[in-house]
């Protein structure tokens, strides 16, 4: 098998079989997304433990393979980090779409590296950033409010 088909295994086995699917009851956040060229909806429930470390993560919606696919990879990467690990991993991952980054060679990260083919179908871009603008959004959206409970 080539490279380019394990590439869309992988994406349709988390597709097919999603990780995290499912809502969190009392989350520390959730954020929604959109996207109005295809259709795609997300939400993303986040519950952070004290640290704001990631405890559990887990997404809702409806879409195509690419946009689900990538939620369930997001939502496998992230949880365990803490806030400011994951909006590195954010940025990581825009700069693998724009080919200006690389993930690390690891098995954490082998599967949302197939994701990387997508960039060379501009439309379907914004399928794959869904759930990763999604989760930044959310995550600068809670940090803000912290930082304004402590004022």
């Amino acid at each position: 098998m080539s490279l380019n088909g394990l590439y869309k295994e992988v994406i349709l086995d988390h597709y097919r079989a999603p990780r995290h699917r499912g809502i969190i009851e009392e989350p520390s956040f959730q954020e929604g997304g959109h996207n109005p060229s295809c259709g795609d909806t997300l939400e993303i429930f986040v519950r952070l433990d004290d640290q704001d470390v990631i405890q559990a993560i887990c997404f809702e919606g409806h879409g195509c393979s690419i946009s689900m696919a990538s939620s369930s990879m997001m939502t496998e990467i992230m949880e365990g980090k803490s806030l400011e690990e994951a909006l590195d991993i954010v940025r990581i991952f825009e700069g693998m779409m724009q080919g200006e980054a690389e993930f690390p060679d690891t098995d954490e990260y082998l599967d949302v590296i197939s994701l990387k083919g997508v960039a060379d179908f501009p439309v379907r871009l914004k399928c794959a950033t869904l759930a990763w603008d999604t989760v930044k959004r959310g995550i600068t959206r809670y940090q803000s409010s912290e930082k304004m409970a402590e004022e």
